[in-house]
């Protein structure tokens, strides 16, 4: 199983400079993707229902303060650790959604199930560190 910094060193060699914002997402749909595609995560960290959609806590920390990150942030990370699967399917992820915008991403997660249940009762823009469980990513992601 990766870590979250080389799974995000490995997003941000591909697509360059990104938002923050964008590589949460892109970092949710990667997670989501390789529960259904492989039947387990690609990496051990939950997301949390933030208002502007999910979020690893941990990663966040990294970034934080920052609106555009890159692969430098990530130095202590070894992108070449991931396996030949994690990679495709990462690749695969990036092939769909890559050029989206974050916006566009978040509006997106806005509108699926395992972000809406997580924060089900929460007035709009509301925090919450409420779990996105790999459960309901998986079931939902299997479902389209």
């Amino acid at each position: 199983m990766a870590r979250i910094f080389e799974v995000a060193k490995y997003i941000t060699e591909r697509t360059g400079e990104v938002s923050a914002m964008k590589l949460q997402k892109l970092m949710y749909y990667a997670q989501a993707w390789s529960l259904v595609w492989e039947e387990e995560p690609l990496f051990p960290e939950d997301f949390q229902a933030w208002a502007n959609g999910p979020v690893i806590p941990t990663l966040y920390a990294r970034h934080r303060g920052m609106f555009k990150v890159s692969s430098s942030l990530f130095d202590d990370a070894d992108s070449e650790s991931l396996t030949q699967a994690e990679r495709g399917n990462v690749d695969k992820v990036l092939a769909f959604y890559g050029d989206k915008t974050a916006q566009w991403l978040s509006n997106l997660t806005h509108q699926e199930n395992p972000w809406l249940e997580a924060r089900q009762g929460l007035p709009v823009g509301a925090s919450s560190e409420a779990i996105i469980p790999q459960a309901a990513l998986h079931e939902y992601y299997s479902s389209l």
